[in-house]
């Protein structure tokens, strides 16, 4: 039996390991697939990370490596070259490495920081052979940044991702010539700093409502061909244009890497595929809870810690109301229900006065409008001051973010100059705004 169990030693599991450290427990361990502890960080040689989290600008490496040391300071054990196979419901974790072959860990409770993948050109229904010369752009950037290789020399980037993006910059610096950033969408999915650093300063490209239609070449690619799409995304004919290039590299978005999540039987998001959680980031299976990446796609490693420190701090709480319960033989263990035999102060005999871990346990869904695509948490179970993150579906200007109750009666409205997809949006609501709610409904209003 294991305490705390993480799943995934980049940015988000090193950080809820140290805040879980931080509020009492000891007895963790870190799974990670890798070689290595950092995660994709180790592969991200640019600055730019930090500015939020540590008031000064790091490297990828570097950043990881504030946490990593924490992590060994601590004394916090882990195990790298670790792949999980499989977690049930009741938190066993099955999972394999050369040292230790094939064994299982029952954990009291887990969190899972599995990172992301990125969508595979398999995805994408291009037209054309399969020749040597298409990569993602986070295969790309491990090739030059880790192993010193460069995947070619005439480049098309499809995507505007902030991978893409980096990437379009690194292979210019590194002697490639960027033709072109093509974006399907009528905007940028990267954040306004990347396009303005990797593209303007440049001279890149950015040909947004344009896709490859079509890829050439048979043994190496030859060139692709690029084309205009409508409002819903058809390629227009007579738009086309050829563009001979060697390399194809993919920014076509990223997906939360839950098969895991899957197995343990945590509900998922159909906006979002990341679990389904409350403000404590626990999911719908009690005792595992979800941060960074495997949650939601973050645009910024800063608030990916912030979030996983939320997760590690509600973990320990859990797993010190297991012992407590234990100890009292208090009946209800879950960590949103905890409270069912305490009265409210916390301070029943019953319970010997020690407090739970999450009490006045309410239920208040969170739901959007379509403008606004999702929100983290998708739930509220407790009434607390709480900080609500989501991203919108389109550039908007002079906008309203508006919270509604179960009634349509606006509870909370705050106003920005500019929303747009590739930046995360937050809204902090007070717990005052919870009284008498049943349901909070998100609208983005256009002023």
């Amino acid at each position: 039996m294991t305490d705390l169990v993480i799943i995934g030693g980049g940015p988000a599991g090193m950080s809820a390991a140290v805040e879980a450290y931080k509020n009492g427990i000891r007895d963790i361990l870190i799974l990670e697939r890798d070689k290595s502890l950092g995660g994709i960080l180790q592969q991200c040689i640019h600055n730019g990370f930090g500015l939020h989290k540590f008031g000064e600008e790091l490297t990828g490496p570097e950043y990881a490596w504030r946490y990593e040391k924490q992590v060994r300071e601590l004394g916090i054990p882990y195990k790298l070259g670790t792949m999980v196979l499989d977690i049930t419901e009741d938190k066993v974790i099955t999972a394999t490495n050369e040292e230790d072959g094939i064994f299982q860990i029952q954990a009291k409770a887990i969190v899972l920081a599995m990172g992301c993948r990125e969508r595979s050109k398999g995805a994408l229904n291009i037209a054309g052979s399969r020749p040597a010369g298409i990569f993602s752009a986070g295969t790309a950037q491990k090739y030059v940044n880790k192993m010193g290789y460069l995947p070619g020399k005439e480049v098309v980037i499809l995507g505007s991702g902030d991978i893409g993006l980096i990437m379009a910059r690194r292979m210019t610096l590194e002697g490639s010539k960027v033709h072109a950033v093509c974006e399907l969408m009528p905007y940028s999915g990267g954040l306004a700093r990347n396009i303005e650093q990797c593209l303007n300063d440049f001279n890149i490209p950015l040909k947004l409502s344009h896709t490859v239609v079509k890829i050439h070449g048979k043994e190496r690619l030859e060139g692709v061909t690029i084309a205009r799409v409508d409002e819903r995304r058809k390629p227009i004919a007579g738009t086309e244009e050829y563009i001979p290039c060697d390399t194809l590299l993919l920014s076509v978005g990223l997906i939360p890497e839950n098969e895991l999540s899957k197995s343990a039987g945590v509900s998922l998001d159909r906006i979002t595929s990341g679990p389904v959680v409350d403000q404590n980031r626990q999911t719908s299976v009690e005792g595992i809870f979800a941060c960074g990446n495997v949650l939601h796609v973050h645009d910024l490693v800063d608030y990916v810690s912030e979030e996983a420190e939320i997760a590690g701090r509600s973990a320990a709480k859990y797993i010190v109301s297991l012992a407590r319960n234990t100890e009292t033989n208090c009946s209800d263990t879950s960590a949103v229900t905890v409270a069912a035999n305490c009265t409210a102060d916390n301070t029943d005999s019953a319970c010997n006065g020690k407090t739970d871990a999450y009490p006045e346990s309410i239920h208040i869904p969170v739901t959007t409008d379509g403008k606004i695509r999702y929100t983290v948490p998708q739930v509220i179970t407790r009434k607390q001051d709480l900080s609500v993150f989501f991203r919108v579906a389109d550039i908007y200007h002079n906008v309203s973010f508006n919270v509604y109750n179960e009634n349509h009666e606006k509870v909370f409205s705050k106003r920005a100059l500019k929303a747009a997809p590739g930046e995360m949006e937050s809204i902090t609501l007070k717990s005052s705004v919870l009284e008498n709610v049943k349901a909070l409904h998100f609208e983005l209003e256009v002023r």
